[in-house]
């Protein structure tokens, strides 16, 4: 048995330019489904949130959700699309058990929004990201493969599907092809996917919770050698449910082809899935094109004509951007360039607003989620909003702090019972018994203790020799498990060796 050996990143980039492009597929949070009255809440029993609309059964109509159509009218403003002023939905033809009808409603070559664009920053460049098309359809239902290994279809004894999702209102969002990105092609990724959510999240259309497969993408990649003209076969890595994955998915792929293309093979138009314990990708299947899914115009539905009017409305009534809107922040919290892209790039800007508006302060928050929280993420490979704790407990954590009930160490400990779900920080520090000891009474013992056991250090106190102290506070640390005041303890030290501060 061989083992490919696959070249280093920075040799792939050094021979090939890639060319990237995103689908992005979004849940819209509207309370009843694309064509039927059904609800749409996420984490029902299987099964229970259907009808013969939605299930495909023979004679049952359609009808539109207005809400979806405005929801998606809105995203196509955002990405500074051209809304249609005439456009259809169209029957997409696939089998699959997900689908209840064998067809998916969906748009083909009238799409309800074309021709936008989004500007997005890496590493202080910005990247102007082409869309081709924002259109509107309904969701698959889920299959749930069991009594396998890895909970795919390989290797499952059975198979089971729930149709809660088929009929939810789906908005597929497709860039343009993106050449001339060079090394920073995963970076780009990332950053229009995070940038994409932002404004999603902003104008109150979806939760975009990747972990929940409300917001999914599907990442194209191709190779060309440098200098090429002509672009390479492209693969599309499905379903990637975070950013982070998004980053890793494009770079692992630009590598897998490299070495494919290295030793003189050729790629192949598939589908692949992205293996978050590898972070390598594997094969799917053969890509179909457009033709292979029979589109035509949906007979049950009419044409949808948008008054410009309510167009227009619609675009007057869109909320501050997201760049605007950090930009903004920036200013309010008085950082750098280099300090906000520090917070943009962990995927903490909204998380570290809302600590803000719980009652921490800026410096506070960004302290708690950039510095711990961060941590953790990156050891658990999660989204920072994934890490277990919540604006308001981090928030409540720095009040804590900020009465002198917690110092920097009992806080991390407090953290930790609140990521692993023991309740609020204030809870965790009574049950634990974490609360700083201040009161003198209490800590003169420990004092005095501290000073008899290390008489040399005394006598240099005595002397004058104030900075000396920090050895004896460190002592009465030790004692306290950590629990003493810092600065009661040095203020009782100086006070019982009759020194001066």
């Amino acid at each position: 048995m061989t083992t490919t050996v696959l070249p280093p990143y920075d040799d792939v980039v050094a021979r090939y330019e890639p060319v990237i492009g995103l689908e992005t597929h979004v849940e819209l949070g509207t309370n009843t489904k694309m064509f039927c009255g059904c609800p749409t809440e996420f984490g029902a029993e299987p099964n229970t949130q259907v009808c013969p609309v939605c299930l495909g059964l023979p004679g049952a109509l359609p009808v539109p959700n207005r809400a979806a159509i405005e929801a998606t009218i809105r995203i196509g403003l955002a990405l500074n699309c051209s809304i249609a002023d005439w456009c259809r939905f169209a029957r997409k033809n696939y089998f699959y058990p997900d689908m209840p009808k064998n067809f998916q409603t969906s748009q083909y070559d009238e799409p309800l929004c074309v021709d936008g664009y989004l500007d997005v920053e890496v590493d202080g460049e910005i990247v102007r990201v082409e869309i081709e098309r924002v259109h509107l359809e309904e969701d698959t239902g889920k299959t749930l493969h069991v009594g396998g290994a890895t909970g795919r279809i390989h290797g499952a004894t059975e198979s089971l599907v729930d149709y809660n999702r088929a009929g939810i209102p789906l908005v597929e969002i497709v860039t343009k092809p993106i050449p001339g990105t060079g090394a920073k092609a995963p970076l780009v990724a990332r950053a229009y996917v995070t940038e994409l959510r932002d404004i999603i999240r902003s104008l109150d259309v979806s939760d975009v919770r990747m972990e929940q497969g409300s917001m999914r993408c599907d990442v194209n990649t191709s190779l060309t050698p440098a200098g090429g003209t002509e672009w390479g076969t492209r693969t599309e890595t499905k379903n990637v449910n975070s950013l982070r994955s998004v980053e890793r998915a494009v770079r692992a792929e630009m590598i897998r082809q490299a070495s494919v293309l290295d030793a003189g093979e050729r790629i192949f138009q598939e589908t692949r899935h992205f293996q978050e314990d590898t972070g390598d990708t594997r094969p799917g299947r053969s890509k179909e094109e457009a033709t292979d899914y029979r589109y035509f115009p949906e007979p049950d539905l009419v044409p949808m004509a948008p008054d410009p009017a309510w167009v227009a409305e619609l675009k007057a009534a869109l909320p501050e951007p997201p760049r605007v809107h950090r930009k903004r922040l920036q200013e309010e919290w008085g950082l750098t360039d280099l300090d906000m892209q520090s917070v943009v790039n962990a995927g903490a800007v909204e998380l570290i607003e809302a600590t803000i508006a719980a009652g921490a302060t800026a410096a506070g928050a960004r302290k708690w989620w950039l510095g711990e929280l961060a941590r953790r993420a990156n050891e658990e490979g999660l989204d920072l909003s994934a890490v277990g704790a919540t604006p308001a407990q981090v928030a409540e954590l720095q009040q804590l702090v900020d009465e002198g009930k917690l110092n920097d160490k009992l806080a991390r400990a407090v953290l930790e019972g609140v990521v692993a779900g023991e309740g609020s920080p204030r809870e965790i520090m009574t049950a634990r018994g974490l609360e700083v000891v201040s009161d003198t009474g209490a800590l003169t013992a420990a004092v005095d203790e501290a000073i008899a056991a290390n008489p040399d250090v005394a006598a240099k106190i005595r002397d004058g020799k104030v900075a000396a102290a920090g050895a004896l506070v460190g002592a009465v640390m030790k004692t306290t498990r950590g629990q003493a005041d810092a600065k009661t303890v040095r203020e009782l030290i100086l006070s019982r060796l009759g020194a001066q501060g």
